[in-house]
């Protein structure tokens, strides 16, 4: 297939550039495979959407505010992104017009200097561990298309209520509409939740360039699908209970631990699978997801998941006809 043939027209006003107040009170639309039929909700009528016994998997990455300033001579102060932490001193980096050696110095008398690598990625290394730089100085890494700086409050805000474990570059953004009270609820119902841990990684701010999707070719992420949540989905496979993925990210973590038999293995990793049409999943009844920029891998997967691009496209377009908000702070849809 085409890059092309994910393609649409998203008007700039429809990009949401702040959250809103309440999590919950997103937008959900409903998108029905079979009579490929739409319907419209809020995000908190997920207390009626869910069935008891339902398995609800999240993934519980969190976002490092790696996104810093330094001063480098000759080009005065300097912004750039720390996308992977590789050892103590030294992280992977995306670079404006990087050079092999460019020295940058930062707050607290750490500096650091660019080092080019086999596969023609940047790291830096510097002079000591950055930790403390980062979580004083550091900033949220929000997507390009959130045309503004980041402020105090994205360090909440663009961040899912339960994230734990640090090693993510940009949110695992279906999660965001969920809060404490709605979680509450769900449980209390007897909705069931397990995590995936997935960093989203730089590869998400990566579009897709090549004329042919086959082409194309993922960027690797750390990814950990734990014994406890592998027993849990093989448990509702086989009570034919549904499992339900909160996100792109959660669906590529449980298919990357797909065993031949169809069941799900822990899995401890770095994955860089590319779903596109047609696949075949093994493990995801319910698939939550924001909308996604056009051509994008995650795009392509949400097409997959709905079994065609058409009706995909069709659901895109629908949202947009109702002014839904779209990509990281926007709203979300539910694919039944």
């Amino acid at each position: 297939m085409r890059t092309d043939q994910f393609n649409y027209d998203l008007p700039q006003r429809l990009i949401a550039q702040y959250p809103l107040s309440k999590r919950s009170s997103s937008r959900l639309l409903v998108v029905d495979r079979k009579t490929q039929r739409f319907s419209h909700a809020k995000f908190s009528d997920l207390r009626n959407l869910l069935q008891w016994g339902d398995l609800v998997v999240l993934n519980n990455t969190k976002v490092i505010p790696t996104r810093l300033s330094g001063y480098v001579e000759r080009r005065g102060t300097v912004e750039f992104l720390l996308t992977e932490k590789k050892d103590e001193t030294r992280w992977k980096v995306l670079f404006k017009n990087p050079t092999d050696g460019i020295r940058i110095k930062l707050d607290g008398g750490i500096s650091g200097s660019l080092e080019r690598e086999p596969d023609k990625s940047w790291t830096i290394r510097f002079s000591e561990p950055v930790e403390q730089v980062i979580r004083s100085a550091g900033r949220m890494p929000l997507p390009p298309y959130i045309e503004r700086e980041p402020q105090p409050e994205d360090k909440k805000t663009y961040q899912t209520v339960y994230a734990t474990e640090e090693g993510a570059i940009a949110a695992p953004t279906a999660g965001l509409h969920l809060d404490e009270e709605l979680i509450s609820d769900l449980c209390e119902k007897g909705i069931l939740f397990k995590y995936v841990t997935l960093h989203v990684g730089e590869g998400t701010f990566r579009p897709v360039k090549e004329e042919l999707i086959n082409n194309h070719e993922m960027h690797s992420e750390r990814v950990l699908v734990s014994q406890e949540t592998a027993e849990a989905v093989n448990k509702a496979k086989a009570d034919k209970r549904r499992i339900i993925s909160v996100g792109t990210t959660v669906t590529r973590a449980l298919e990357s631990a797909k065993r031949e038999d169809g069941s799900i293995k822990p899995f401890s990793g770095r994955t860089d699978l590319f779903i596109k049409p047609p696949y075949e999943f093994g493990f995801v009844d319910v698939l939550i997801t924001n909308f996604h920029m056009p051509c994008s891998t995650l795009l392509m997967l949400v097409s997959a998941f709905c079994g065609t691009r058409e009706l995909a496209l069709a659901a895109y377009e629908e949202a947009k006809s109702r002014d839904y908000r779209f990509l990281s702070y926007g709203d979300s849809m539910m694919i039944v």
